[in-house]
């Protein structure tokens, strides 16, 4: 972990400190969407996920609801994964908010639209583009959209080409490491540094980062016990029944998602069955 005073905007912590401040969250995303939101609800920041095998958890970095009723999610990524992997966890976080809207009582007809946006400090397709925007239309005849009100929005801090917001062009490099005068990077250069003298959130930190210390050794420690198996497999089954019954994702896609070893497959079949 890193020191309390070494944290930028690209450390998740300090992101989540951030873009918990309404003012800021609200102005970045009407500049990354073009919009104007009147007012945005905390749904849940740092909201904790069924975990995915091997992990204690996935937080979303923030998810939160505007008037309209359009639940968005916004994540800092510094790390390109392999493959396709980026695109995979956009949809397992579709996934899951679904479900989580699904358990609240929604009919499939009043899902609530949702946007996920990635701030990655790498290029995530190699195409030289700040902003690359996805929504699902018919491969046919592209003037046809599906209008299942999802988006997935993934920002790039190396981005060369496009049009964007200049504010969101300046944060870019600022994520980046780089010196502005953007009146809007400044806010929130000006806020880290109020957060970062706070003893408060100094405090919070290092409670945080002893807690995760202490997490990651007991992980470890679990890792040799007797019980471990019978964990992993109620864990993968808390999963696979919120991925196939509640969002309709196919079984065998949905242990493929989450890593379920094929020579294990028949089991988690069998079990599923009779939970149906």
């Amino acid at each position: 972990m890193k020191d309390w005073k070494d944290l930028t905007i690209s450390d998740d912590y300090m992101f989540k400190l951030i873009i918990k401040r309404k003012r800021i969250c609200k102005q970045m995303l009407e500049r990354i969407l073009h919009i104007e939101i009147e007012d945005l609800s905390y749904v849940g920041t740092e909201k904790v996920l069924i975990p995915v095998y091997g992990s204690k958890g996935v937080r979303m970095d923030v998810y939160v609801k505007d008037g309209k009723g359009t639940v968005y999610n916004i994540e800092m990524q510094v790390r390109k994964p392999e493959g396709d992997g980026l695109a995979k966890r956009t949809r397992y976080y579709q996934a899951m908010m679904d479900a989580d809207l699904l358990a609240a009582g929604a009919d499939y007809d009043r899902l609530n639209p949702t946007i996920i946006i990635f701030i990655c400090s790498f290029d995530p397709f190699d195409a030289g583009r700040y902003i690359y925007t996805f929504e699902n239309q018919c491969l046919e005849d592209n003037h046809i959209q599906l209008k299942d009100g999802t988006r997935k929005i993934f920002l790039n801090t190396k981005g060369e080409t496009g049009e964007i917001d200049a504010s969101i062009k300046a944060f870019l490099r600022y994520v980046d490491g780089a010196v502005t005068t953007d009146h809007f990077v400044q806010e929130i250069d000006r806020e880290i540094h109020a957060i970062k003298s706070t003893a408060e959130e100094e405090a919070s930190y290092m409670s945080y980062a002893i807690s995760l210390a202490e997490e990651r050794k007991e992980g470890r420690r679990e890792g040799i016990k007797e019980g471990e198996v019978r964990g992993k497999t109620k864990e993968r089954l808390a999963i696979l029944r919120r991925l196939v019954f509640m969002s309709g994702m196919p079984v065998d896609e949905a242990l493929s998602m989450i890593g379920v070893p094929a020579d294990e497959w028949e089991h988690y079949r069998r079990e599923l069955k009779e939970i149906k």
